[in-house]
């Protein structure tokens, strides 16, 4: 009998996104955290890609990380479940319990980045929707062919991708690299939104979550 070999199917590439408001806790400790346990748990844990932090240019006690996976499968990992959820550690739970969670995401990619992500962005700009069922394809159309490639060739806009979510409060999640905050406020942004075909789609979405990011460094 000849062995017939099955396809091997790659996966999609996966996108961790952990936001919080910690303004209730203390900054030194919350940092302290995240920079020498939180994100190095993940670090070390094979299938994570990356690992960025961010903080709110409007509001900077908003603190989003993004991690970018080889896919979700690295979520359900053993490395993974040790130490997520109930296995958090007790730094984990400590600081965790202060602070108000503004959005916890695993998705995985719908449209790539064109050219490698950039280690130097300054900016970074998160958008999540939801969109009507009966809408969402041509939602779809109009995000993959004209919303994306439009925004992309804003000046200052270094990467563009989109990801769609397992589960949660949003379903579609855009992230994009930036120069700059500033580049997502600027007047050339805004027109690159400004089109008819923009105009008909978002009165069809919902429960839109939109944060401008700059890039958090640590204090020496």
């Amino acid at each position: 009998m000849k062995l017939i070999k099955e396809p091997i199917v790659s996966k999609p590439m996966g996108l961790l996104v952990e936001g919080f408001n910690y303004s209730s806790a203390a900054e030194e400790e919350f940092n302290d955290w995240y920079d020498t346990e939180h994100a190095p748990e993940r670090r070390r844990i094979e299938g994570f890609l990356s690992a960025e932090r961010w903080l709110g240019a409007d509001d900077p006690r908003i603190s989003i990380a993004t991690y970018d996976l080889t896919s979700l499968d690295v979520l359900q990992s053993a490395p993974y479940l040790a130490i997520s959820g109930a296995n958090r550690s007790p730094w984990s739970k400590y600081v965790g319990a202060k602070c108000q969670s503004i959005c916890d995401y695993s998705a995985e990619e719908i449209v790539a980045a064109k050219t490698a992500l950039p280690d130097n962005a300054g900016g970074f700009l998160l958008v999540a929707m939801n969109v009507d069922p009966q809408a969402e394809d041509e939602f779809n159309d109009w995000y993959d062919t004209e919303h994306l490639p439009r925004l992309l060739a804003v000046p200052g806009c270094l990467s563009a991708r989109r990801f769609r979510a397992g589960g949660g409060t949003h379903k579609y999640l855009a992230v994009y690299h930036l120069d700059s905050p500033e580049v997502c406020a600027s007047q050339i942004w805004k027109d690159a939104v400004a089109t008819p075909w923009t105009a008909r789609i978002i009165p069809r979405t919902s429960v839109h979550l939109r944060i401008p990011l700059r890039r958090y460094t640590r204090r020496a």
